[in-house]
């Protein structure tokens, strides 16, 4: 027998020696069935998106179309149709043509400011002035998107139809509680909460606002008398039985070059919760179609071109 392996601080190193071994032996065995617990998940998260395994795909309803400022005028063909000048200042993306006397077969026919180039759409919005100056936004997205009604709906959603107009927002508004559903925040700013009337945006952001449609159509009418009895929003996640066609949510995030103070800011329809919003939908059949059914109702979010990214 080997008189060194008798002594103390010889089994003491042996004993260190052997824990340390099991100790790694142990790891090793974590590390090799976490790295197999984190495949097994990404493969489930990739095979719900209806991707191929070991395909990282982003779970989110959406293709956006980005529409630059066209032009500006005081008319409104939803509410004011044929009536040139009878409205406040809009600010009009989308489509270049827009005016009062505006139909279906003229936005089919005309030029868009919007990418993708398909989307031959009309958009408008109240003028923002600032000290009683036009502002236009630069950075303007129209997301269409899969969101605030179950599951279950989205997977029916169905396509909006060609000719769809919908009016969202209170431009008669008397006060930030009187049907307002549009919010004002800051860009790179998100300590500034945000609110229903402008905010003071620190310098060097942007004055942004948000706006969603109603994405539950009755299934029949393109307008209605009051332009917005067609549409309805969800209750309880889904779409009510009046209203019981679940379509693409519509949000629009416009940004202005603006910051500070917002005590000389005005929107030509009043204060800030006046904002509101028009769409005068002139995609067309087949592409609103697939971007339905390869973005939405499978929950991939897709760019411009309505391809996943």
């Amino acid at each position: 027998m080997d008189r060194a392996a008798t002594l103390p601080g010889t089994r003491r190193r042996l004993r260190l020696a052997t824990a340390i071994g099991t100790l790694l032996a142990l790891l090793g065995t974590y590390l090799v069935l976490a790295t197999r617990q984190a495949d097994a998940t990404t493969a489930d998260v990739t095979t719900a998106a209806g991707a191929d395994p070991g395909v990282n795909a982003i779970r989110v309803a959406e293709f956006p179309a980005d529409c630059s400022y066209s032009h500006r005028l005081p008319d409104d063909p939803i509410i004011f149709p044929g009536l040139p000048g009878a409205s406040h200042m809009h600010s009009f993306f989308g489509s270049t043509v827009t005016n009062a006397h505006t139909t279906l077969p003229d936005l089919l026919a005309a030029p868009t400011t919007c990418n993708p180039r398909v989307d031959t759409s009309s958009y408008w919005v109240p003028t923002l002035y600032n000290n009683n100056v036009p502002v236009e936004p630069t950075i303007v997205t129209f997301y269409y998107l899969g969101e605030g009604v179950r599951s279950d709906v989205v997977a029916r959603t169905e396509p909006l139809p060609q000719g769809l107009r919908i009016v969202a927002g209170n431009a008669r508004a008397t006060g930030p509680d009187d049907g307002s559903i549009a919010r004002w925040s800051c860009l790179h700013a998100g300590q500034v909460p945000p609110s229903k009337n402008f905010v003071t945006c620190p310098a060097g952001t942007m004055l942004e606002s948000y706006l969603d449609f109603p994405q539950c159509w009755n299934g029949r009418d393109l307008d209605s008398p009051d332009h917005k009895s067609h549409m309805a929003y969800p209750v309880n996640q889904a779409c009510p039985a009046s209203h019981p066609v679940p379509v693409p949510k519509l949000r629009q995030v416009l940004r202005y070059p603006v910051s500070g103070n917002p005590a000389g800011f005005r929107l030509a329809s009043g204060p800030g919760y006046t904002m509101h919003g028009d769409f005068f939908n002139a995609w067309p059949v087949a592409e609103m179609e697939r971007r339905v059914r390869d973005c939405i109702r499978p929950v991939i979010k897709c760019g411009a071109d309505g391809r996943p990214l």
